[in-house]
């Protein structure tokens, strides 16, 4: 019997991971990528008694490969905010799925466990920039005022961390990411002990950052605006949490920012506005390769001939928000 552990490289996949595998123990093939890897489940060569667990993951986006590892004779968990699709009505599947705006994978994980990695759930939901809720979460628990705005910092990092084109982007691959924090039960406890490796995210961090604050909008009004990154491997690292940090400095305003790609095409982040959480992901999945979710999708290739006709469509979900 072998064991997959399925996931995205972004702060909720992770997260999530680190939650289940501290409280449930499994020596497992850890399958990742960078965060908008997403096709992850065709990674996966499962035989008849094998378990795979799916985190933080479409199971829109991988059906037939569920289907093929469900008719193999794994079973599977799966644990998701995304768009589902038809969920598969099998006895080897079970399946903790909302798609809420205000859900993050981590916190269902949390719920799941009974709060046993509180904090470490709310990690990755502060990294999915569901910052109320991740301060619910923490409401009454016994994380101290003072480091809530530590976990929050990290879940933004370890989010950062994973946009790139491919591995050579990023700090941390997703996976060594993982190892690293999964031996610290406390997440504060990461921080101040494995000192070097939060600093380099932070810096990082800091670093592309300013970069990015330098750009000017290429379209812009009060319901909406488009930016337009370069293609370089600090525009590729930052463009999701540029996405973030734009939602939340104007929360009625819906974003779009397109980094430049070396085929031509552009990566697309789209963020609804955080006062109406809706219409990312049924805009994104109009064009190929794109989803995600209503509050936040994005589109992995959008060509150049398709720019045009996405700019118009955006702003015409979002003219009036």
């Amino acid at each position: 019997m072998a064991d997959f552990d399925v996931f995205n490289g972004d702060a909720d996949g992770i997260c999530a991971l680190v939650q289940l595998r501290q409280v449930e123990p499994r020596d497992s093939e850890l399958v990742t990528g960078v965060k908008r890897n997403i096709a992850l489940l065709s990674q996966v060569q499962a035989v008849e008694g094998d378990r795979v667990t799916v985190l933080d993951v479409s199971m829109a986006k991988n059906c037939s490969d569920l289907d093929r590892i469900l008719k193999s004779g794994a079973t599977v968990f799966y644990v998701d905010h995304h768009d589902a699709g038809e969920v598969p009505a099998s006895s080897s599947l079970i399946s903790l799925i909302n798609e809420s705006p205000n859900v993050s994978t981590s916190l269902l994980v949390n719920q799941y466990l009974r709060g046993a990695r509180l904090a470490w759930g709310a990690v990755g939901t502060f990294g999915d920039n569901l910052k109320h809720t991740a301060q619910g979460m923490l409401k009454g628990s016994n994380v101290k005022s003072e480091q809530v705005e530590m976990l929050n910092n990290l879940g933004i990092y370890m989010n950062y961390n994973g946009y790139g084109a491919d591995l050579s982007d990023l700090h941390f691959p997703p996976a060594e990411l993982y190892n690293l924090v999964y031996e610290y039960e406390n997440p504060v406890d990461f921080i101040s002990d494995s000192k070097q490796h939060f600093e380099k995210l932070e810096s990082g961090y800091h670093q592309d950052f300013s970069s990015v604050q330098a750009l000017s909008p290429l379209r812009v009004n009060n319901s909406n605006a488009v930016y337009l990154l370069p293609d370089t491997p600090w525009a590729r690292r930052v463009s999701g949490v540029f996405s973030n940090d734009l939602t939340n400095r104007y929360p009625d305003r819906a974003h779009a920012v397109l980094t430049e790609k070396s085929n031509g095409g552009y990566l697309v982040s789209v963020r609804a506005p955080l006062s109406n959480k809706q219409g990312a992901s049924a805009l994104c999945s109009q064009f190929p390769t794109g989803g995600g979710r209503e509050a936040a999708a994005g589109i992995n290739n959008l060509s150049a001939e398709q720019l045009s006709e996405f700019i118009d469509k955006f702003v015409q979900t979002y003219q009036s928000c």
